[in-house]
């Protein structure tokens, strides 16, 4: 199983001292917040991508390219990868592109995203997310798994005769995760192609979250992928985290009560009893993650938001020393000793899906012989 961060590279500022660092601090913050991820044995980091205030990160594969660089093991990943606002021909060569510099250690996660102004900012409608997330993917994926494409649809210009450059390291496309907040569409996407399905299970209680991935366990099996508990399910979080739980609880509340997202709705209490938010020492963090598995079934991907909200550097990699020195290895161990036979572990490795490439490529060649 995969324990990583992810990040949404917001700028705040810091209630306790009122200062707000500048984009290039936050930036090269975020970096740091990744490289110590791998130092503390985790192994993904994941970036949003952001086209408006108060945030930073409108080009991920930048600053995951400038992290292949600096890294060995760990996993580069986004949050978000704009499907509906990027063109899919720029992801397919951006992402092909960060695989080369990663050495395969790159997959994506495709979204909607949440924030209206951004649709016509790239010359898209809000009203056709669904649509634009259907069709783009569609062209990405054959992108990825054709030299030479033809391609009409809605949203953008027709293609003759492309080929995407570079092309996917080893003739192994990314892996995708499709992620979702509320969307039943999505998870069928996801189920359709047989991809990962990321829920965000930060904003919601269980039983929303519950209900998408159900669906999309169904879809998946309804497609012919595997089975329902076979399926590839990640999920978000967000902790903070003291030794003493009163401590954590008294540290924390000033950022989650000025925070650009929730400050200003539910109290700290009340959103951290109705959603997966956990504030308190690591052993109850342990607790309430073990307990995902029994509201969504075995799954491969733990993300926490561990950096937002004003929080400053040196207490963000505090409390990675902690998930990675208290948190995360009694989770791989209680996972582990959890998990089925013949559920996966995680999400298939690059070389895991370039061995199951050559032997799809054997199958057919054996199958074209026998033909004859």
């Amino acid at each position: 199983m995969q324990f990583g961060i992810f990040s949404v590279g917001d700028v705040t500022p810091d209630p306790t001292t009122g200062r707000t660092p500048t984009e290039g601090e936050r930036i090269r913050a975020v970096m740091r917040i990744a490289e110590k991820a791998e130092e503390v044995g985790l192994d993904v980091f994941a970036t949003g991508e952001h086209h408006n205030p108060p945030f930073v990160p409108s080009s991920p594969t930048t600053m995951l390219g400038y992290l292949a660089g600096r890294t060995e093991r760990l996993v580069m990943s986004t949050a978000t990868t704009l499907i509906t606002t990027n063109d899919p021909v720029k992801i397919a060569e951006d992402f092909a592109m960060l695989q080369h510099l990663a050495g395969g250690r790159a997959d994506l996660m495709l979204g909607r995203g949440n924030t209206g102004p951004v649709y016509p900012w790239f010359g898209q409608d809000i009203r056709q997310g669904i649509p634009l997330a259907v069709e783009n993917y569609a062209l990405l994926h054959r992108l990825w798994r054709e030299d030479v494409v033809d391609w009409e649809g809605r949203f953008r210009t027709p293609l003759q005769g492309f080929t995407a450059t570079p092309r996917p390291l080893d003739g192994v496309p990314p892996f995708v995760w499709h992620g979702s907040i509320r969307s039943p569409e999505i998870a069928e996407q996801a189920a359709y192609y047989g991809d990962g399905f990321f829920a965000n299970n930060i904003f919601w209680p269980k039983e929303h979250f519950q209900r998408l991935i159900g669906l999309y366990r169904r879809r998946y099996e309804h497609y012919g992928h595997g089975r329902a508990d076979q399926a590839i399910v990640g999920l978000g979080g967000q902790v903070f985290m003291r030794r003493n739980s009163q401590d954590a609880v008294r540290e924390f509340r000033p950022y989650f009560d000025n925070a650009p997202v929730y400050g200003g709705g539910p109290s700290l209490e009340d959103f951290s009893r109705e959603t997966p938010l956990t504030v308190g020492s690591p052993e109850q963090v342990i607790e309430r993650t073990l307990g995902f598995r029994e509201y969504f079934g075995d799954y491969q991907r733990q993300l926490f938001l561990v950096d937002h909200a004003g929080l400053p550097l040196k207490t963000v990699l505090e409390q990675l020393d902690l998930l990675g020195e208290e948190v995360v290895p009694v989770l791989r161990r209680e996972f582990a000793a959890r998990r089925p036979a013949g559920v996966p572990d995680g999400p298939p490795s690059h070389e895991e899906r370039k061995r199951a490439l050559a032997q799809d490529g054997a199958h057919d060649d054996a199958d074209k012989e026998g033909a004859k």
